[in-house]
């Protein structure tokens, strides 16, 4: 499950609303820069152009767009947020699939990754297993558009918890 609301997985007969940022920062210094993109990469924003980007809108994350325009403001740059449809239903399918793909790929690496840590120590693999299960929060929480290679990576992952355990994670694993 992500911790915000998901928007639907099959996208309707036409376009809904997605949440746009175009920004500018200035070249040097070049931190505030690497800082923004840093954040909007962890969101797992769509790029449309060079300082534009979206994201499905809802309530989370609009208030995340807006503390980044904030943030660009701050640094000297500008920004505005943008509530928009696109024109096309083709578009916005197209941009579902490209966050999509992209979500799929790292759930690919959880997934091979939880297949090579199957036959390490019992020791090993528990951190293996925490490591996995904090990797998979933070891809859920960038997942707008869940790809079949999500099922997957859970499955493989969960199937690293040894068998007289439970299955609830340890306290410590819900603060990633």
């Amino acid at each position: 499950m992500t911790d915000h609301e998901q928007p639907p997985t099959a996208l309707p007969d036409r376009p809904g609303q997605w949440v746009l940022l175009s920004y500018r920062l200035p070249r040097e210094p070049s931190t505030p820069r690497i800082t923004v993109w840093r954040k909007l990469k962890r969101l797992g924003v769509a790029q449309i152009s060079d300082g534009l980007i979206a994201l499905p809108a809802d309530a989370r994350t609009r208030e995340q767009l807006d503390w980044i325009a904030e943030e660009v403001t701050d640094s000297g740059g500008t920004a505005t947020v943008w509530i928009a449809h696109p024109a096309a239903l083709a578009e916005e399918r197209k941009l579902a699939q490209a966050m999509a793909d992209a979500r799929a790929a790292e759930y690919e690496q959880v997934r091979a990754q939880a297949q090579q840590a199957r036959h390490q120590p019992d020791d090993e693999r528990q951190r293996t297993l925490r490591r996995l299960r904090a990797e998979l929060r933070r891809i859920n929480r960038r997942d707008y558009f869940p790809p079949p290679q999500r099922r997957t990576a859970e499955t493989a992952v969960a199937a690293l918890q040894p068998a007289n355990t439970g299955t609830t994670p340890a306290p410590e694993e819900n603060s990633a």
